[in-house]
């Protein structure tokens, strides 16, 4: 008999988590009610306190977080290329030039060396990416980007829960942003958030995540018009996450320390059995990094990445790649942009196999695909 499929991630759902979205259904409130407010007080807990606005996806968190920076037609955003394509898409979708800069060659994230020479005086964020759930250099980013009078975006999907140099991601960064995906560290099914210490961004992301609307009669133009009035000033969207979602993810995140400690065991478990291995490197971990490890990447040497990959799907486990270098998607390709920008990025991809990781998998799961690693290189 063929033995389980294994996918490279998987959502964790407890009978508390069926409880809290059940409670909401037999409730009053479907969308914006007191189960977002609920949800965005219990991750600001894990985001050192700084205040979150939870809105439909990571994607979402993204197109909010970069409209509260005022990124617009001729404004440039630094970023780095290994990433998934949304980091980089949203601040184009709001007119923004995407600059790429090259990653380290261990982490896979943002190099600050290559951030600073990519800034100029039309740039307007330096966007970080904590690639795989490690997080970015985000002291150095920051220093960076005060420097330039610029603003610090962290792209946490990968991260919620992890820290840097002893601060916890969420407060490092003048806005973060969380996505709330099955495969991610916690999930709302579909969600994100967008965190920030300031009161002005706050107040931007909240207006850009319902549409822009002004119901504070100081603020209106024409208060006058009646109690029903509402305007808009700024265009936004519908980007509101909605009760039944947030009370999932508050239910989630009485369990994010326990889903960080069982992704650590599997990390560790990999690591100790292919760090070994000639013909593949295993993550590298800088000092001071606390990660909540949401991948683990493989770095397969010598062209042969493929052929493992090929190799473990036929054995029914579900390896991932991640990511093709954002410009090498046709879009960014259209608008110019090449392939050998980012040599480090390129390299990276070429070499990078996620192996599954995720809270359910058991020791014989990870054992499992370890020995067909092995297997492979005989």
């Amino acid at each position: 008999m063929a033995e389980q499929f294994l996918p490279y991630g998987r959502q964790s759902i407890s009978d508390e988590d069926i409880a809290a979205v059940t409670d909401v259904l037999r409730g009053d409130w479907l969308t914006t009610g007191p189960a977002v407010t609920r949800f965005e007080a219990d991750l600001a807990e894990h985001t050192g306190g700084t205040p979150a606005v939870a809105v439909t996806s990571g994607t979402a968190a993204l197109h909010v977080a970069y409209a509260a920076a005022g990124i617009g037609p001729g404004d440039e955003v630094v970023t780095s290329p290994m990433t998934f394509v949304a980091t980089a898409a949203t601040a184009a979708l709001l007119g923004g030039e995407v600059v790429f800069a090259d990653v380290e060659a261990d982490t896979g994230n943002l190099d600050p060396a290559a951030a600073s020479a990519a800034v100029t005086s039309r740039t307007k964020v330096v966007a970080a990416v904590d690639y795989a759930g490690h997080p970015a250099e985000l002291d150095e980013l920051g220093r960076i980007a005060r420097d330039n009078g610029v603003l610090l975006l962290e792209d946490a999907a990968h991260s919620v829960g992890g820290s840097w140099q002893g601060r916890p991601v969420g407060s490092l960064a003048d806005l973060t942003t969380f996505s709330f995906f099955p495969t991610k560290n916690l999930t709302t099914a579909e969600g994100g958030a967008v965190v920030a210490g300031s009161d002005e961004l706050l107040a931007r992301a909240r207006g850009f995540r319902n549409h822009g609307l002004v119901r504070d009669k100081a603020a209106q133009r024409f208060p006058d018009e009646g109690a029903w009035h509402q305007e808009v000033h700024e265009f936004g969207l519908n980007y509101r996450l909605p009760d039944v979602l947030c009370a999932l993810g508050s239910s989630q995140l009485h369990r994010l320390t326990e889903f960080k400690k069982r992704r650590a065991e599997i990390h560790a478990r990999y690591t100790a059995a292919l760090s070994s291995l000639d013909g593949v490197l295993t993550p590298a971990v800088r000092e001071g990094a606390d990660p909540v490890w949401h991948l683990y990447p493989l770095r397969v040497l010598e062209g042969r990445r493929r052929a493992l990959f090929d190799h473990l799907r036929a054995k029914g486990i579900g390896v991932q790649v991640n990511y093709i270098p954002a410009y090498w998607h046709p879009v960014f390709e259209d608008l110019g942009y090449r392939r050998g920008m980012c040599p480090n990025a390129e390299l990276y991809y070429s070499q990078e196999l996620s192996l599954p990781l995720f809270p359910a998998l058991t020791d014989a799961d990870v054992d499992r695909v370890i020995d067909e690693v092995h297997a492979f290189f005989g």
